[in-house]
């Protein structure tokens, strides 16, 4: 077997095994509800509240601790009694809309919403404002004179 073609083996070895690799999650056991049903509403859940500690985390893959207590705090909410979306709601009111991966379109963030495609329809205005301008500019200075034209041709020839 060749370098290459052992390399090339080992490559795709790689490529596979990186295929097969997902995040952990960061559920300890010690938090797991003993009702199936209540832990997977309570993993959904967490899959869609960011870690306040590491951003772009949700607290279902983060080891933070206060992502523990996010954890702990969604799963006493289910256990009181309370549906997906009242549990969100009081972690939201706590912590605020920052904590949700997917944040909602409406309210005050509906201006986050449209601020890139009204950034992006500006920035395009601006573009073609500018283009316009400058067709429009005045033309080049006009040709030599033959004066002109006659030195050139003489210092060109030399």
């Amino acid at each position: 077997m060749s370098r290459a073609a052992a390399l090339a083996a080992a490559v795709a070895a790689a490529a596979a095994l990186a295929g097969l690799v997902r995040p952990a999650a960061a559920v300890q056991p010690d938090e797991m509800l003993a009702d199936p049903v209540l832990e997977a509403r309570a993993r959904a859940i967490s899959k869609g509240l960011r870690c306040l500690v590491c951003r772009n985390e949700s607290i279902d893959e983060s080891n933070a601790p206060l992502a523990r207590d996010l954890r702990l705090l969604v799963r006493e909410r289910l256990v009181a009694g309370d549906s997906d979306e009242a549990a969100v709601d009081y972690i939201v009111e706590r912590f605020g809309e920052f904590v949700l991966l997917r944040p909602t379109a409406g309210g005050a963030n509906i201006m986050l919403w449209i601020a890139g495609p009204l950034m992006l329809l500006a920035g395009g205005a601006v573009g073609l404002a500018y283009l316009r301008r400058r067709a429009a500019a005045a033309e080049p200075a006009a040709a030599l004179s033959p004066e002109e034209q006659r030195r050139l041709d003489e210092i060109l020839r030399s």
